[in-house]
């Protein structure tokens, strides 16, 4: 049952999350708010809604390894998963503003979440919040950013959600909110009970399967539009969605309710694949080839991918 209540889980918050980016969107839309804004803000945080009701509801049942390991594995997933999945396919260009901007920043927020995490072994509420104003001043100057150059522009969202219903956008809402919920439940209470089925630890589970599932619907989005050879993604969409996971689902998580490290490897192993994935892209994005993330590169993204997974289970 543990395996179905897991799949169960996957599909609910699939659903849910792609229900709240539509209702959100179109209530922006409604409210007169720029395409702009809405892409850099109102998508990007209901796109981490999945992470965030995860790492909750782990936190508030007393499953801070799930918490932890959820935004972390994602993390993971998004640049040595997602990133290597989509560049296999179609390689994709890197911009500037990615060494100039979106990267310091994310190594900023990971460097953050390490040094929160090893000096009392617990994100706390105070740290919550500083996480939580970070994520504030990020998109502030994100913003600024694009208003001063319109080529830093998200791409546009769809212009039929502006005439949607507000029947159909409330429906939209509520269906998001309850499958992401129902969702998050299943899929924490599968995660635990398969853990101890395996014998194997929550954490596991967490950095591994249920990263691999919050991340789906990114990783479904990247490999579509590559196919298509569409420019559906950039790097800097998916430094985003890290500095968003950070800062936003385990700021938030950590005001609701602190999170205390329970296993070890978080701290000694699955942070600094986090940091060295992370860190990797430099060298990657100028060298043999500058400015490119070619197939040979995706190659070597999944491999280290593959090599974190099963490290993860032999240990």
């Amino acid at each position: 049952m543990s395996v179905f209540y897991i799949i169960l889980g996957f599909i609910l918050l699939v659903v849910g999350g792609e229900f709240l980016v539509r209702s959100s969107v179109a209530i922006s839309l409604k409210l007169k708010l720029s395409r702009m804004v809405i892409g850099l803000t109102v998508v990007s945080f209901a796109t981490s809604a999945p992470e965030l009701l995860v790492s909750l509801q782990a936190a508030l049942d007393g499953f801070s390894d799930i918490s932890l390991g959820n935004v972390i594995g994602s993390n993971i997933a998004n640049i040595g998963l997602v990133l290597g999945i989509t560049a296999m396919i179609s390689p994709l260009a890197i911009d500037r503003e990615f060494y100039r901007f979106n990267w310091p920043i994310m190594m900023l927020f990971s460097l953050a979440l390490f040094y929160f995490l090893s000096t009392e072994k617990i994100l706390s509420r105070p740290e919550g919040i500083f996480l939580l104003i970070g994520i504030v001043l990020y998109l502030f100057i994100l913003i600024r950013r694009a208003r001063i150059k319109p080529e830093l522009q998200p791409d546009e969202v769809d212009p039929d959600l502006q005439v949607a219903s507000n029947f159909k956008t409330i429906l939209w809402l509520i269906i998001g909110g309850a499958a992401l919920y129902f969702g998050s439940e299943f899929l924490v209470s599968g995660a635990v009970d398969l853990a101890s089925a395996l014998g194997v630890s929550e954490r596991v589970i967490s950095v591994t399967m249920i990263a691999i599932g919050t991340s789906v619907p990114e990783l479904a989005a990247s490999v579509i539009a590559a196919m298509k050879h569409e420019k559906a993604i950039s790097l800097g969409n998916l430094i985003g969605s890290n500095i968003f996971n950070i800062a936003s689902v385990l700021g938030i998580t950590a005001i609701i309710q602190p999170i205390a490290v329970s296993s070890e490897a978080i701290l000694t192993s699955d942070i600094f694949w986090m940091i060295g994935i992370a860190f990797i892209l430099i060298p990657l994005a100028f060298l043999p080839k500058r400015y490119s993330m070619n197939r040979w590169k995706g190659f070597f993204l999944v491999a280290g991918y593959a090599a974190f997974v099963s490290l993860a289970f032999l240990n």
